[in-house]
């Protein structure tokens, strides 16, 4: 089963959402966000970046 994105409303009335893998651990995170579309694009963004991303390692 693959992960899932959840879109939701914080304590703040900000919309956020987050990505948890299949075993309902959070993965990731996204930043806050005026309305619920605008969450649903940030989604949507890290979907489209995400398939075709490298991984890069750099020095902290």
């Amino acid at each position: 089963m693959a992960g899932k994105f959840e879109v939701y409303q914080d304590r703040g009335g900000k919309y956020r959402f987050r990505l948890k893998a299949s075993n309902g651990q959070v993965v990731a995170s996204g930043e806050a966000y005026e309305t619920k579309a605008a969450a649903r694009k940030g989604c949507e963004a890290v979907q489209n970046a995400a398939a075709g991303a490298s991984i890069a390692e750099t020095d902290s």
